[in-house]
């Protein structure tokens, strides 16, 4: 791209027309104009002249007039882009062949350049400073929150991106999104070596979040452990793409999943409501289809690069752009848990426990969890019971949030502000973009109403709207609605969801349950650490390999996958060369996300220490929350004191297991 050519009067005549004081404000706004102007565009001196401003009261008035507009701007292409969404995200019957095409639609795509074909966009650069993450990091505790206000504005701006690339990267997400969303393995119509039907009939998971949450729950099963070994090989195909593509989402074959032969199911075995699928017992494998998913994400961001000067890569603008933090810095953080010597002494806490040796599904290990001790079965029927509809999650959320520390009044504020869904997927929260719309909170009810993971997954959830509420309905300019980034919200969402048990009567913590939730929250952030770096690991390797097929990228993920694992995880799991790393759908459907999930844990430890002190959740979490979307170590400092860091968890799982022998 190149840059437009300043004439070399323009400065000096500018500087005679609003003060020397002004020079610098003026240097700098020609410069941001001029990097991203455009021939089409005009005639820059003229428009220089007439929208420079420089009375300060004028000024805080154009940023004010802009962040109401922008509001409602980017409030409403989000509704109407959440009502195309509708039919691919919600559980709202079945799918038309136009319902993926709607959702892949980006109403918002051309907004930005029609900003700046409107001039608008060029009036944020003439008048408002960019920073670079390094001036933010360095100067940003200093800022007031107008100069964040302002600072987030010119950051809207920092790109031009044309609307058919956006368009481009919208369609490939949706439908990626959509792919995940319907894969779905029917677990009665896995059989053995001895054709034994381990799970139960009518039980449909999707992958990976509910064959996660299958296998977590065996725990306390008699027969969990071999279970558990037949959901980890059905995760390992996956990765590896041998799964048989007939077998997906349906229930009217058979399949084993360590032989992989694929058989016609009895008429006795297939479920009263099962869908029409053919019983053709195809062995055919999936074909790489997922990582030609994956792929598609990649080339859709690719052609992004070029017009992001300031972060030319998507792993780029994931990290300085998105998370605020350098990669080395969230690198480090993750192998600062993933080497710590804190985690053979953890695994030899779980071996006991178990009575055998770990195995590779152990890296979802759920007995710290006061849920570990409790057979999956009596939860689902609590929760059947209580949730019989996506409206009963709703109707309930006020008790809940008052259990939470919340006072009635602000329960039944948040409550009033929160939509319930059932989801066509496993779940997700959809943030509100402008006051006057609610926050959507969506998870999977199932005919006989929502079981214990759509539960689980809805207390989440629920954490995230909660957030959401507070920091737009509360956060003191618009411009800085949200948090410093996803880690952010996810930490806050671990807070709600470490309380399901709690908000269902079932558990009260106490000094045995506080050293299980370190020891829970240590092991869980070890897990996912290492999908992290896979993650990130496999967006090197596309770009190191932009012509890449997705067979050659399949090969790349299971050698990422299995040589993470080997490194981090074989030494106390076993499994070496298991590539169950890769399993994780985020991979797919959200890219550069998983980083968010350790970083998430360790801020919400962070998060959890604070209020151990402090003593009141609700208060606390809607102070944090209001801050908005200033840096994290800035949200962090002001929140709990501190920078986020690994120390506090590393300490208290240090304190939790006690002296080492």
């Amino acid at each position: 791209m190149s840059r437009a050519v300043v004439p070399s009067d323009l400065e000096p005549r500018l500087v005679a027309q609003h003060g020397e004081a002004q020079r610098e404000r003026i240097h700098r706004g020609l410069a941001q104009v001029a990097a991203l102007w455009r021939p089409e565009d005009g005639d820059l001196a003229a428009f220089a002249a007439e929208h420079f401003v420089s009375e300060p009261a004028r000024l805080a008035a154009t940023r004010d007039r802009l962040e109401q507009a922008l509001e409602q701007l980017g409030g409403h292409l989000n509704e109407v882009s959440r009502e195309l969404r509708r039919p691919t995200d919600l559980d709202v019957g079945p799918l038309l062949p136009v319902d993926p095409l709607l959702a892949a639609y980006d109403p918002g795509a051309h907004v930005t350049e029609d900003l700046f074909r409107a001039k608008v966009g060029f009036v944020v650069l003439l008048n408002f400073p960019q920073t670079t993450l390094a001036e933010r990091l360095e100067r940003g505790p200093g800022f007031s929150r107008d100069a964040w206000a302002e600072d987030r504005l010119a950051g809207r701006f920092g790109s031009r991106v044309p609307a058919e690339v956006r368009q481009a990267e919208t369609r490939a997400t949706s439908d990626a999104d959509l792919y995940i969303a319907e894969y779905n393995l029917w677990m009665h119509h896995l059989v053995d070596d001895r054709g034994q039907r381990l799970f139960p009939k009518g039980m449909r998971l999707i992958s990976h979040w509910n064959l996660r949450d299958e296998l977590k729950s065996r725990y306390a099963d008699p027969q969990g452990v071999a279970r558990q070994r037949m959901i980890i090989q059905v995760m390992e195909r996956i990765v590896t793409q041998t799964l048989p593509a007939a077998v997906i989402d349906n229930p009217r074959v058979d399949w084993n999943p360590f032989t992989n032969a694929v058989s016609g199911a009895p008429a006795s075995e297939v479920e009263d409501d099962a869908p029409a699928r053919p019983a053709v017992a195809d062995g055919t494998r999936e074909d790489d289809v997922r990582y030609a998913k994956l792929l598609a994400q990649f080339h859709a961001a690719r052609r992004a690069d070029p017009f992001v000067p300031v972060a030319p890569s998507a792993i780029a603008r994931s990290f300085e752009l998105g998370r605020e933090l350098p990669e080395a810095r969230v690198r480090g953080l993750l192998e600062q848990v993933l080497a710590s010597p804190l985690v053979p002494r953890v695994a030899a806490v779980i071996q006991q426990r178990l009575g055998r040796p770990l195995e590779p599904q152990d890296l979802w290990y759920a007995g710290f969890k006061a849920s570990g001790g409790r057979p999956e079965s009596e939860l689902d029927a609590l929760t059947r019971q209580r949730y019989p509809s996506a409206e009963a999650f709703a109707r309930d959320m006020p008790r809940m949030l008052r259990a939470l520390g919340f006072s009635p009044e602000k329960a039944t504020f948040l409550a009033e502000h929160i939509r319930v869904d059932a989801a066509r997927g496993a779940g997700h929260a959809m943030q509100a973009m402008r006051r006057g719309d609610f926050p959507r909170l969506r998870t999977r009810v199932g005919p006989g109403g929502m079981d214990y993971k759509g539960y689980n997954i809805a207390v989440h959830e629920l954490g995230h709207n909660v957030e959401q509420v507070f920091s737009l309905y509360e956060v003191d300019h618009t411009l800085l609605a949200g948090v410093p980034n996803n880690a952010f919200t996810e930490a806050l969402a671990f807070v709600f969801q470490a309380r399901d048990l709690e908000l269902l009567g079932l558990a009260r913590p106490d000094a045995a349950s506080e050293r299980e939730r370190v020891l829970n929250d240590f092991w869980q952030t070890w897990e996912i650490a290492g999908v992290a770096l896979v993650d990130v690991a496999v967006w090197h390797w596309m770009y190191a390999h932009p012509d890449a097929t997705p067979a050659s990228l399949r090969e790349a993920v299971v050698r990422i996958a299995q040589e993470t694992w080997d490194r981090y995880y074989a030494p106390v799991l076993g499994g070496k060369g298991t590539p169950l790393l890769g399993i994780y759908s985020h991979m797919i459907s959200y890219p550069l996300y998983l980083a968010d999930y350790p970083l998430g844990h360790l801020i919400a430890f962070q998060i959890e220490e604070h209020l151990q002190k402090s003593g009141a959740l609700g208060p606390e979490f809607e102070r944090m929350a209001r801050q908005g979307a200033v840096t994290p170590d800035v949200w962090m400092r002001n929140a709990t004191g501190a920078p986020v860091s690994a120390e506090p968890l590393l300490r208290a799982t240090e304190a939790a297991l006690g002296p080492a022998r």
